[in-house]
């Protein structure tokens, strides 16, 4: 009886192993690379790339605004940077080009219009000096062609630096020796170069270096890295908010005229704008549309410096040039965006400048 029972015994222990045998396995642990492929796949995709075709339309920076109408020269861009900041061509000598144009401000003076001579306020916003040698004209009515017809201006108004006349800007250049000899060394085939227009060519020079590429142009060169994510999403919402139908080319900006108010009248407008330079209708409270460059350091906003944030800008600009009412959340995007636009501010130091010579004029308060 015992044999016939251990047949019958190791049979069923071989139907037992059988169906263990047949118990579900675990699926195997994922590997290292699937589980990278996984997450690839489920992370979401940038909202612009450098290829984008909503790029296209900003390229980078150049390293500095050449002209062919004025060639540069170490000398010249020399003798630019000292008259920029040489406070003897104002009346009072207390004002220079870098009073209003402060290069380590972001080439503003960050009040809403500036203090010239005898303390008196100018009517418009003191645009920075940064980049503006890229734009298509120079002050908000564009009624100077270049950078350089810009520089001889604030020189000779009576708010501003108020020298009476070139003659006198002249004489107090030839009156002081180190300029006499810098004129020389910047405009060597000139017989006479201490001229207007020289002084103007010279600051001009120096003020088409003050070029400022940020990470924008690092991320329009092909690294993706250079912005963060939520810059790029706030690209993104400039685009699709329409910004770019006045800010736009290499400096978001310069390229154009805008009326103030297109689409929503502005309130309270009391500058003509470019209308008093073309005595055009059309150009009634047209302003040039200003760069986006470094505009988060160059507040106050806007012709006559009246808003003082950069998103109450972006709101106003919404209403009244795109006729949107801008969500709070957009507002910020777009501001996050426009702070990828920042870089340094030159590092260009005061430098030394020439003494006077004793047939040079005493500043004069009247």
């Amino acid at each position: 009886m015992s044999q016939r029972i251990a047949p019958l015994a190791l049979l069923g222990l071989a139907a037992l192993a059988a169906c263990e045998e047949k118990k579900p396995q675990p699926a195997p642990a994922p590997t290292g690379s699937t589980t990278a492929a996984a997450t690839a796949s489920a992370k979401p995709k940038p909202a612009i790339e450098p290829t984008s075709t909503s790029v296209n339309p900003f390229p980078a920076l150049p390293a500095s605004f050449a002209s062919a109408a004025n060639a540069a020269s170490d000398d010249k861009i020399a003798l630019g940077k000292m008259l920029y900041f040489e406070a003897r061509l104002s009346k009072n000598h207390d004002v220079s080009c870098a009073s209003c144009h402060a290069i380590d401000k972001h080439g503003v003076d960050g009040e809403p219009t500036s203090t010239g001579h005898k303390k008196q306020k100018g009517g418009r916003n003191a645009p920075t000096v940064l980049n503006a040698a890229g734009h298509m004209a120079q002050f908000w009515d564009g009624r100077a062609a270049t950078i350089e017809d810009q520089a001889g201006g604030p020189i000779l108004n009576p708010i501003e630096m108020a020298m009476p006349n070139e003659k006198a800007v002249l004489d107090t250049l030839k009156s002081i020796p180190g300029y006499v000899d810098a004129f020389k060394k910047a405009f060597p085939a000139d017989k006479d170069p201490i001229t207007y227009d020289n002084l103007k060519k010279s600051i001009g020079a120096f003020e088409r270096t003050l070029a400022t590429p940020s990470r924008w142009d690092k991320f329009v060169a092909g690294d993706a890295s250079a912005l963060t994510d939520d810059e790029k999403a706030g690209f993104k919402a400039f685009d699709a908010a329409g910004c770019p139908s006045c800010h736009t080319g290499t400096l978001f900006g310069g390229t154009m005229y805008k009326k103030l108010g297109e689409v929503k009248p502005y309130p309270g407008l009391k500058d003509n704008g470019r209308f008093d330079v073309t005595k055009q209708e059309v150009d009634k409270f047209a302003f040039k549309v200003p760069s986006l460059r470094n505009v988060e350091k160059t507040a106050p906003y806007f012709h006559d410096g009246s808003v003082k944030t950069l998103d109450e800008a972006v709101k106003l600009m919404g209403v009244h040039q795109l006729g949107k009412e801008l969500k709070a959340e957009e507002v910020t995007a777009i501001v996050t965006f426009l702070k990828a636009l920042t870089a340094d501010a030159p590092k260009v130091a005061k430098p030394d400048l020439p003494p006077s010579g004793p047939k040079t004029p005493k500043p004069d308060p009247g």
